[in-house]
């Protein structure tokens, strides 16, 4: 079980959550992501504590670090929240316990509506990860809103209709090559197993 000192300066600790163990891939166990990981206890925690791959130690859900409120535990609102950097932007990024957790969430609802006014928020469902196209939102702030699927995108903006485009065609190369890669990990854990 990890512990982590929040911001507030409060201890605290994993406790019966592990979702995070089903939403991240570990390539030293070759495990995907989206996929619980073999080592999970039925009640919560890990069975391999000790000797868990680096990956597993080194990461900190956002609210384990203190960065939501106290009863926002991933496992309670249906998402695993955390800040990521992408190039120079620093981004919000929910990944869904479960397709629909996010409309089910009153909670995961309302941090997209706080973060969104300051930084990026993107949502994508933790299964399905070898799908290339597997839906994504993305919130901008300024109100905009991002529905990815393949290479299109609608647009939403208040007080505007909803606007179907295609990816620009440098944004279509670097999806395909994002996906060929991935596709080239998820053999190789595939033949590790």
């Amino acid at each position: 079980m990890s512990e982590h000192v929040s911001t507030t300066g409060k201890l605290r600790a994993c406790e019966t959550c592990s979702l995070c163990c089903s939403v991240l891939r570990v390539d030293e166990l070759a495990k995907r992501a989206g996929e619980d990981c073999p080592h999970q206890l039925a009640g919560g925690g890990c069975g391999i504590h000790r000797e868990r791959p680096s990956i597993c130690r080194a990461y900190h859900c956002l609210w384990l670090k203190g960065g939501l409120d106290d009863e926002d535990r991933p496992d309670r609102i249906g998402g695993v929240v955390d800040l990521q950097t992408v190039g120079v932007e620093t981004r919000l990024v929910i990944q869904e316990a479960s397709p629909g957790a996010f409309e089910a969430s009153p909670r995961l609802q309302a941090i997209v509506a706080h973060f969104r006014a300051s930084m990026t928020v993107r949502l994508v469902e933790a299964g399905h990860v070898d799908d290339p196209d597997r839906p994504y939102r993305l919130w901008l702030p300024g109100g905009e809103e991002h529905r990815v699927e393949g290479d299109w995108r609608t647009v939403s903006r208040p007080g505007h209709e909803d606007e179907q485009r295609r990816l620009p065609l440098i944004e279509r190369l670097a999806r395909r090559a994002a996906i060929a890669l991935r596709r080239i990990r998820l053999a190789r854990i595939t033949r590790r197993r």
